[in-house]
């Protein structure tokens, strides 16, 4: 079954991602940031980041929720918000992680009000993806 995004849903995910922030684990930058993302299989998974002394030891809120979609089966995804208090977009590592389960998915960035302030795809925010087409077979 592929979920279908109108508007309805796109709401429901915007929401999710503002509301989750508030989990969000950020005492050295209070740059706080949810994410939702809709699997194929119609269901939500969200994240917030989490931050750590060790800074390379953070974890995005894009990444989390892929992980955690990704830890219980789901491989493909329809569309995932990200909420910021500026409407800020993905980093480049969550723009790789994202463009490993499809470049079609849709983006909805938006800012800490809830207004969608960029609607895409991960093509459009990583144009010249690295994906496994790119890497060298086994023979």
């Amino acid at each position: 079954m592929k979920m279908d995004l109108n508007d309805e849903m796109r709401e429901k995910l915007v929401q999710t991602a503002l509301e989750v922030r508030r989990w969000a684990y950020v005492p050295y930058s209070h740059y706080a940031v949810g994410a939702a993302i809709l699997t194929a299989s119609g269901k939500i998974y969200d994240g917030v980041n989490v931050e750590n002394a060790a800074y390379p030891q953070s974890m995005c809120a894009e990444r989390v929720a892929i992980f955690k979609a990704v830890s219980e089966g789901e491989r493909r995804f329809v569309a995932i918000a990200v909420a910021t208090e500026n409407g800020g977009t993905p980093c480049g590592g969550c723009r790789q992680v994202m463009s490993e389960f499809g470049l079609d998915t849709v983006l909805l960035i938006a800012n800490g009000e809830g207004k969608v302030v960029q609607e895409c795809t991960v093509a459009d925010l990583l144009p010249g993806s690295f994906g496994a087409g790119d890497l060298p077979r086994a023979t």
